[in-house]
């Protein structure tokens, strides 16, 4: 009897479609029943080295409902598991288009980047406190509001950081004395850091029974990963590196990016058809990864989202870099057309809200930005050669990588949401949201040339960065951030920017929240062209009864970003368009 060994995982839903991902313990037939309906689906597992897999298209489903599910593998009941505590997981489906003016309340989209399942052997940080990603599956539990789209912005996992438990397991296979010593090093030891992440019991829960779009960062691979092009060239010289990307590569494709994807989407995808044709996927999966790692415009991780009148754009920010120093860019010239024709597709009035997701911060604390800035002229030899190994060392060591140290690619961004934001029937906001600094904060840019009569802009436009979900941040880089902001920090930014004739940036920011530092989830709610957005922050609460650690999502803040056309939101909630 096959036994189900990871998951499931709802990933994509629309109005009257999901899909569901899991990994068995062999090769099986897996199938979602859906209560009281229809609906359903099934699929057999295919192989990666070893590993059996399924991604289940579920059909039938009826628009604005709640419904139940429980899965089988050859006919025998895996999920729910066997004297669970936790309620039945069900799919919440989008409301049909026809339904728009009804009274159903917002799409919620919760996020948040950098959690560490468990805490890192060795790891020097403070304690890092209670999982915020278990808080938030504790409120759900608890009847509290549950999102509807869980968006994962990078660091999912950490390869470069493993707890103890995942370090006993790899000092099974192989001599953690040798390079990559404490690090995964390949796609089984890539395994081991998803099971420790995703069979945390509430975590696993709340990832069966909301939907969830996830993104890459550094961590997932490695710390820094393609800062630079000696950065790159020293990598690859090593002897395990080859191994850790393709390993790396590998188990994004399966774990997070293949659910990102639509059913239409993954009908048409080549490498998904020959993986499932194959005994084993590995060897097609690893040939693509090595082009990916070697030819960024081979693949594109980022992907697009539509709900309703909501546009969701995630934008990789780390594969498809451009590294040569004279040519140096965040997003490939494909990848920065394709973000261009998502963002504008559709023409004006298109859609209500755009929502762009990128691991990294576009707008940094203004110090930052400017010594980011001026470090990546230093580094193209702006101050003479003198510099260039300076900059180097310097950039490595205070990861200064963030858009703002690809200053072609900062410009393209803001003169792009600039582009959307001025529209004449421009969306109500423009929300950036990033994660990677662990600590969350707001900041808004000032277009001038978008002001219209009265004063206003055509739309909001900010960037809402909560970072971390579980980890933590040395006090010193605590006050660093805040001195990003000050009015010294500010003109500090300026004078490294003249120093190496870098010229003022295409926009002005000012924060309009935070600093906040602690395990955080922040919600973003749209409603019609109305939209809010809050933080809420983990904190530890009296042990269950059976001695179970608990802990509790507060409310730090709640705050409006746009207001509805008319009192009751005017075109009510947001659904799928067809």
């Amino acid at each position: 009897m096959a036994g189900l060994t990871l998951g499931p995982l709802l990933r994509y839903v629309d109005e009257d479609t999901a899909t569901v991902w899991l990994e068995a313990d062999g090769p099986c037939e897996a199938e979602v029943h859906c209560e009281g309906t229809t609906a359903g689906g099934s699929a057999r597992t295919w192989q990666v080295a070893g590993h059996h897999y399924a991604l289940i298209t579920v059909v039938g489903l009826e628009p604005g409902t709640e419904t139940p599910y429980r899965i089988t593998l050859d006919g025998d009941e895996v999920w729910p598991l066997a004297g669970s505590p936790f309620p039945a997981s069900t799919i919440r489906t989008l409301p049909a288009p026809e339904e728009l003016s009804g009274p159903a309340g917002p799409f919620r989209i919760a996020f948040g980047s950098c959690r560490w399942a468990a805490r890192p052997a060795g790891a020097r940080h403070d304690p890092v406190g209670p999982d915020a990603l278990d808080a938030l599956a504790q409120r759900a539990l608890d009847g509290g509001d549950r999102p509807d789209l869980l968006l994962l912005l990078g660091d999912q996992v950490y390869a470069d950081e493993t707890s103890e438990p995942v370090r006993a397991r790899l000092a099974e296979r192989r001599d953690l004395s040798a390079p990559p010593w404490d690090q995964v090093a390949d796609y089984e030891e890539y395994t081991e850091l998803y099971y420790e992440s995703w069979l945390d019991p509430e975590v696993r829960w709340l990832l069966s029974t909301v939907p969830s779009l996830m993104l890459f960062d550094d961590h997932d691979i490695i710390d820094d990963w393609n800062t630079s092009e000696s950065w790159q060239r020293d990598i690859r010289a090593t002897g395990w590196w080859r191994e850790r990307i393709l390993g790396g590569l590998t188990s994004y494709w399966v774990h997070q990016h293949l659910g990102n994807l639509s059913p239409a989407e993954l009908a048409e995808n080549p490498l998904f058809a020959a993986v499932r044709a194959a005994s084993d996927g590995a060897p097609a999966l690893r040939e693509f990864a090595e082009r990916a790692d070697l030819d960024p415009a081979t693949a594109r991780w980022s992907f697009r989202r539509d709900f309703g009148r909501v546009r969701v754009l995630m934008v990789d920010t780390r594969a498809a870099r451009v590294l040569a120093e004279n040519e140096r860019r965040m997003l490939d010239d494909e990848e920065m057309d394709w973000l261009h024709e998502q963002a504008l597709d559709g023409g004006p009035g298109a859609v209500d809200h755009l929502v762009i997701g990128s691991s990294l911060p576009w707008l940094l604390p203004p110090a930052i930005h400017g010594v980011e800035t001026w470090n990546a002229a230093l580094c193209a030899g702006a101050r003479g050669r003198r510099w260039i190994r300076f900059g180097e060392a310097l950039r490595r060591r205070a990861d200064l990588e963030h858009w703002a140290a690809f200053p072609r690619s900062f410009r393209a961004l803001t003169e792009l949401i600039g582009q959307v934001a001025g529209d004449q029937e421009a969306p109500a906001t423009v929300s950036v949201l990033s994660g990677d600094v662990h600590h969350a904060y707001v900041a808004e840019p000032e277009f001038d040339e978008l002001k219209v009569a009265g004063g206003g802009t055509r739309s909001r436009v900010v960037q809402l960065t909560c970072s971390p979900v579980h980890n933590s941040i040395p006090a010193v880089m605590r006050g660093g951030f805040r001195f990003g902001w000050s009015r010294l920090g500010r003109g500090l930014g300026r004078m490294l920017a003249r120093h190496a004739r870098a010229g003022r940036p295409p926009v002005d920011w000012q924060r309009t929240g935070g600093p906040w530092f602690g395990n955080q989830i922040m919600t973003l709610s749209l409603h019609g062209r109305a939209a809010a957005y809050s933080l809420d922050q983990a904190r530890s609460t009296a042990p269950a009864p059976d001695g179970t650690a608990r802990s509790e999502l507060v409310t730090v803040l709640s705050r409006q970003l746009s207001e509805p056309p008319v009192p009751d939101g005017g075109q009510g909630p947001v659904s799928p368009a067809r």
